[in-house]
């Protein structure tokens, strides 16, 4: 009786064993206004120029949502390439809304975040919203388009 149950409780340690790296790997699925603290007002895109005849970003140092500082998450959205080859983009700002930071002013840095994937990924059509899977930080980047409120260290980019 004792035999069984030490071989019992070792079956079902294995199984609980074994059932942590596969929910560990399950992303969280974020969407934009969750990457918005409760209670800052987002202010809506209209084209400000600066000085240098370019549209200026509103809110370059929006707060961000501590709490998704090292989840793994899966954040839908719009590709504007950064660095990479014809075949592979390497870095890249994932932004809610297709021309946002080419076409429209930046929005707020809340709502930006910079993707890097350390061997590149295809990015098919640039028009497309996908799914990108990684890593996410509250740590900021600053490039020449935008202030960047969050970076994602990529993992899977796929449709949305």
């Amino acid at each position: 009786m004792l035999f069984t149950k030490k071989i019992t409780m070792c079956w079902l340690l294995a199984l609980i064993c074994m059932s942590l790296p596969v929910s560990a790997k399950t992303p969280t699925e974020v969407f934009w206004e969750d990457l918005v603290p409760e209670g800052f007002n987002e202010l809506a895109p209209t084209p400000l120029m600066n000085h240098e005849n370019t549209m200026a970003q509103l809110q370059p140092n929006a707060p961000v949502v501590e709490a998704y500082n090292g989840k793994y998450v899966k954040i839908p959205g719009f590709v504007v390439p950064l660095e990479g080859t014809d075949e592979l983009t390497t870095e890249f700002l994932l932004v809610p809304y297709f021309g946002a930071c080419i076409h429209v002013p930046p929005p707020a840095s809340n709502q930006i975040v910079h993707v890097t994937f350390e061997n590149g990924v295809a990015i098919d059509d640039l028009y497309d919203a996908v799914w990108v899977t990684g890593t996410l930080s509250t740590e900021g980047w600053q490039g020449d388009i935008a202030s960047v409120g969050y970076r994602l260290k990529g993992a899977a980019v796929a449709p949305y």
